[in-house]
């Protein structure tokens, strides 16, 4: 079986879908006990170890799990511009609809333009949440 089989097949990893790649340096925020294990186990698998929101590194991607309830969404997704690469990414991941600490999605519409950030898809990030992928607009240097 080769290894494009799996994508023939439309069957991607939770890794595969967040676009990470081995070596990538990714910050985990928002840490608990409710958080997707089988997601953290791929995206470790593929980046190896998450820092966490203390490191002095540049990061190539945020991955920041968020519930409603977690504080001012526009104050932590502002925090977590701060160590992130120019052309890196906030993976912004929320309880579904129906789940305990569900966060509407109006909320981050609001909040992400707010702290300089644009949606530009969202993933299934495993059974009980959601991945909103956030980016800096191409750009947004040169607006005044």
């Amino acid at each position: 079986m080769s290894a494009t089989a799996g994508q023939a097949d439309g069957v991607r990893s939770l890794a595969d879908r967040f676009g990470l790649e081995p070596n990538m340096v990714v910050m985990e925020m928002g840490y608990d006990d409710d958080v997707d294990e089988d997601l953290r186990d791929a995206l470790t698998e593929r980046v190896g170890e998450l820092v966490d929101e203390d490191t002095d590194e540049v990061v190539d991607a945020v991955l920041l799990w968020y519930r409603d309830g977690d504080g001012d969404l526009f104050e932590i997704l502002t925090d977590a511009l701060g160590p992130l690469a120019d052309n890196g990414v906030v993976w912004l991941l929320t309880p579904k609809a129906g789940r305990d600490g569900h966060v509407e999605p109006s909320e981050i519409s609001e909040s992400a333009p707010a702290s300089g950030l644009q949606q530009t898809s969202t993933v299934n990030a495993g059974k009980d949440w959601t991945g909103a992928r956030l980016v800096s607009p191409r750009g947004a240097a040169k607006k005044k």
